[in-house]
């Protein structure tokens, strides 16, 4: 199952105490899903970070691979919300989905504020 993307500025606003989990390539936020049935991801791909739109670019689409790779580690009652670094440009397609499988285990173990 393909999940939604988040689109409202206002549902990328997580709280101080939600889980966080950190890497080279990115860092990822949890927040309890909005709509429980369809959880969502939201990127952060921002202009200072990548100058060039083809950087963004190119980094949303390994971003995109690695989740729909790692997708059955994520929970169904949370709203993922992930910021892009710069390092992701150096990234090979192995070691993101290690990273990401890394980061969303992580995160599993993690207690949720609800």
């Amino acid at each position: 199952m393909k999940r939604n993307t988040i689109k409202n500025h206002s549902d990328f606003i997580a709280g101080e105490n939600d889980p966080t989990a950190r890497c080279a390539y990115f860092l990822v936020r949890t927040k309890s899903a909005k709509y429980p049935n369809d959880a969502r991801y939201g990127l952060i791909v921002t202009k200072k970070t990548f100058k060039h739109a083809v950087d963004r670019n190119h980094a949303k689409r390994l971003i995109r691979d690695w989740i729909e790779f790692n997708e059955d580690l994520m929970c169904d009652e949370q709203d993922y919300i992930f910021i892009i670094r710069q390092a992701i440009l150096d990234a090979n397609r192995d070691s993101g989905r290690e990273a990401m499988r890394k980061a969303l285990c992580y995160l599993k173990n993690q207690p949720t504020n609800a």
